[in-house]
C-alpha cells in the first residue's frame, strides 16, 4: 500500500470536489423549485422549529446530485474505481434520497422510515461495506482486535442506520447538519490523503464539495432546508465510507477516529435518548431539547449557535487528524484531555440546565426573531394569568 497519495490523485481529489460544488450550487434553485412544485415545504407548526414562514425541503436532491455526478465522472480513473462496495452504497443512497424525497412530500411515519434505513444499510454490507473486526480500545490488551464473526453484519447495519439518524437529528438550525457534515467529510478527506487511501479521499471529496455548493442557500436566513432528503443521506454516506477499511493502522486510533469525526451527532443523538427514556418518553418521540434548542434557550442567535457547533465539530475533526499522525501514547494523553474538556462541557447538558439558563437570561426568547411568533401563544397565556 503506498505511504504517499500521487499529485495525479491529488489532482482528481481536487477535481471532484469541485465538480460537486458546482453541481450542487448550480441545481440547488432548481431543486427548489421543484419542491415549490410538489409542496416539499416546512411549515412551522410547532416550538421546535425555528423558522416563522414556510420554506421548500428537499434541497439534499441537489447534494445528492452533485455528489453522484463527481463520483461517476472521477471514481473510475482509481484503481478498483467504483467497486462493488462503492455500488452498493450508491444503490442505498438512491434507496434513501427517494425515501427522503417522499417524506419531504408526505410527511411519512417513523417505523417506515426506519426499516427502509436498514434494507438501505444491508445494501451496502451485502456488498461487503463491513465491520469485521472492532479496535479493543486496551492499548495494554495482548489483543488488539475483536473478532465480530457473525455479529459483523447487524454490528454493521447498526452502526449505518444509527449514523444516518444522527446526522437527521442535529438538522434544527439553518446550515447546522449541513455544515457538520462538510467538516466531518473533510476530516476523512485529510485523513484519506494521510494514509493513502485515493478511494476514500475522493468520496469525501465529492461529498465535502456537494455539500458546500447547498450551504450558501441553507445558512441563515436559509432560502431552502435540505430536508430529510439530505440529512439522511449524508448521515448514509459518512457511516458506510467511515467503515471502508480507513482506519486500521492503530488500534486506539481506529477505535476512536470514527467517533471523533462524527463526535456531535453521535452525542447529541445518544444524549437524546438517554434523556428521553429517563423521562418515560420513547426514544424516538420529538422534543425541544436538542444541544443546537439549549444554545438558543442560552440566549444565542441561529448564527451564534450554529457558529459555536461548528467550532466544537472542527476541533473534534482536527482531534481526530492528529491522532492518525502521533503515537497512542500521546493519543491517549490526548483523549484524556479531551475527555476532561468534554466533562465541563456536558454542564451545558445537565437537566434543569435550560431552567438555569432561561432564568440567568429572561430575554433569551425574545432574542431570536424566528421565535417570536412560535411563543407568542405561551406569553399571551402569561399575560392572562
Amino acid at each position: 500500500m503506498p505511504t504517499t497519495m500521487s499529485i495525479e490523485t491529488i489532482g482528481l481529489t481536487a477535481g471532484a470536489l469541485a465538480t460537486a460544488f458546482l453541481v450542487a450550487l448550480i441545481s440547488t434553485p432548481i431543486v427548489k423549485t421543484l419542491a415549490q412544485k410538489w409542496g416539499a415545504v416546512d411549515v412551522p407548526k410547532d416550538a421546535r422549529r425555528m423558522h416563522n414562514h414556510p420554506i421548500p425541503r428537499m434541497g439534499g436532491l441537489a447534494i445528492f446530485l452533485g455528489f453522484l455526478l463527481s463520483v461517476i465522472l472521477f471514481l473510475p480513473f482509481l484503481p478498483n474505481g467504483i467497486s462493488r462496495q462503492v455500488q452498493g452504497m450508491l444503490l442505498g443512497a438512491v434507496v434513501i434520497v427517494v425515501l427522503g424525497i417522499l417524506d419531504d412530500i408526505f410527511a411519512l411515519p417513523a417505523l417506515p422510515k426506519l426499516l427502509v434505513q436498514i434494507v438501505a444499510a444491508g445494501l451496502a454490507a451485502y456488498t461487503g461495506n463491513v465491520i469485521k473486526v472492532l479496535s479493543n480500545p486496551n492499548i495494554f490488551s495482548s489483543d488488539p482486535y475483536w473478532e465480530l464473526g457473525w455479529l459483523s453484519i447487524p454490528a454493521t447495519m447498526l452502526w449505518i442506520v444509527a449514523i444516518t439518524n444522527a446526522v437527521n437529528l442535529i438538522d434544527g438550525l439553518d446550515g447546522l447538519a449541513c455544515g457538520v457534515s462538510t467538516i466531518s467529510s473533510m476530516t476523512m478527506l485529510v485523513i484519506a490523503l494521510v494514509v493513502a487511501e485515493p478511494n476514500v479521499a475522493v468520496l469525501m471529496a465529492c461529498l465535502a464539495g456537494a455539500c458546500i455548493g447547498f450551504l450558501p442557500y441553507n445558512l441563515n436566513p436559509a432560502k431552502i432546508f435540505m430536508g430529510d432528503t439530505g440529512s439522511t443521506f449524508l448521515g448514509y454516506i459518512l457511516g458506510v465510507v467511515s467503515i471502508q477499511g480507513l482506519f486500521k493502522y492503530s488500534a486506539i486510533i481506529s477505535f476512536v477516529v470514527p467517533f471523533l469525526m462524527l463526535g456531535l451527532p453521535i452525542f447529541d443523538t445518544c444524549f437524546a435518548f438517554i434523556r428521553r427514556i429517563a423521562h418515560g418518553q420513547s426514544p424516538m418521540h420529538a422534543d425541544r431539547s436538542h444541544v443546537h434548542h439549549r444554545l438558543i434557550d442560552m440566549g444565542l442567535s441561529q448564527k451564534q449557535a450554529v457558529a459555536v457547533l461548528y467550532v466544537i465539530s472542527a476541533i473534534l475533526g482536527l482531534c481526530a487528524v492528529v491522532l492518525t499522525t502521533i503515537g497512542e501514547l500521546k493519543a491517549m494523553l490526548l483523549l484524556f484531555a479531551l475527555c476532561v474538556t468534554g466533562g465541563v462541557s456536558a454542564r451545558l447538558f445537565l437537566p434543569g440546565g435550560e431552567r438555569r439558563d432561561r432564568e440567568d437570561h429572561p430575554q433569551a426568547q425574545n432574542q431570536n426573531p424566528a421565535g417570536e411568533e412560535q411563543n407568542s401563544d405561551r406569553q399571551e397565556k402569561e399575560e392572562q394569568l
